[in-house]
């Protein structure tokens, strides 16, 4: 018997990692489903989101925070501040660097988007109870704590 010919373990579809990723699929169809109404990619909203929290970060940054190219977070970026959500500032000592801020339309899309997705997490929480949906973010916690262990 070849590599290629050597059957899959048994236990791969209930896997740990495979169930992320099917969580991960399906949260993501929904939100795409609710955003849209917005005009609102779930892409769009992450952006939003982090530089709301973290107000003056570069494209550089951003592509980091969200593990994508600076290539993919320049042409998101383009988007919303032609859309009038983002706008880039100029730093304060690096003339050729530009800081992004969320614009006042920016916030109020980042607010109507986080209505949504907290009706989400509210539904996801109602199915499987405060206490679990709790300990749920606990345990994505250190999954995320432990993945980070192991690429280092």
């Amino acid at each position: 018997m070849t590599r290629e010919e050597e059957p899959i373990g048994p236990d791969a579809p209930n896997r740990l990692i495979w169930a992320l990723r099917r969580a991960e699929l399906a949260a993501r169809a929904v939100k795409e489903q609710q955003l849209r109404p917005l005009g609102l990619a779930p892409a769009h909203y992450s952006l939003l989101m982090i530089v709301h929290t973290e107000p003056g970060l570069t494209g550089a940054e951003l592509a980091r925070r969200l593990d994508v190219t600076p290539q993919a977070v320049a042409s998101l970026v383009t988007r919303l501040v032609d859309k009038g959500q983002l706008e880039r500032r100029a730093h304060a000592r690096h003339r050729h660097v530009q800081e992004l801020h969320l614009t006042a339309t920016g916030r109020q899309v980042l607010k109507s988007a986080d209505t949504v997705i907290a009706a989400i997490e509210r539904q996801i929480t109602e199915r499987l109870g405060t206490d679990s949906a709790t300990r749920l973010t606990r345990l994505l916690e250190e999954t995320i704590d432990a993945v980070r262990e192991i690429k280092a």
